[in-house]
């Protein structure tokens, strides 16, 4: 064989040999460094944007619940016999303008007459029936 032929074929394999091992390179630097740290920034900002957003939901809806209610202007005690029949006992006070002074005055009312149970109702603006607040 040609000593110049063997060259050559010697520079062919030493230039295909270093051709792969920077294309090798490159695919390794691309693959393993420049996309995972594209992927990764993108999904730390991504997973920001969704906490973000998860927090600004439970707010609203927080802001929503938590909203003024509607309180009655008025209560009423109602009063149960020991059938569960609606009876009236006179000499008893049954209307009030506030729920804390209603609840005490019932309170009192079922230890002066333990046989009888006692309903603090109110008129809500959303209801047709009145509604139950307390019951002893």
């Amino acid at each position: 064989m040609n000593k110049a032929f063997l060259l050559f074929e010697i520079k062919t394999y030493i230039l295909t040999a270093i051709a792969i091992i920077s294309f090798s390179q490159f695919v390794g630097q691309l693959f393993g460094v420049t996309i995972p740290n594209f992927i990764w920034t993108f999904f730390k900002s991504f997973g920001e944007v969704v906490i973000l957003a998860a927090v600004f939901a439970f707010a609203f809806a927080w802001l929503l619940k938590a909203r003024p209610h509607n309180k009655p202007k008025s209560y009423t005690v109602v009063i149960f016999d020991v059938y569960g029949k609606e009876t009236q006992i006179d000499g008893i006070r049954k209307d009030f303008k506030t729920h804390d002074v209603a609840w005490s005055f019932m309170k009192d009312y079922k230890k002066s007459y333990p046989l009888h149970n006692f309903a603090l109702v109110s008129d809500v603006k959303k209801s047709e029936k009145k509604t139950i607040f307390r019951y002893i």
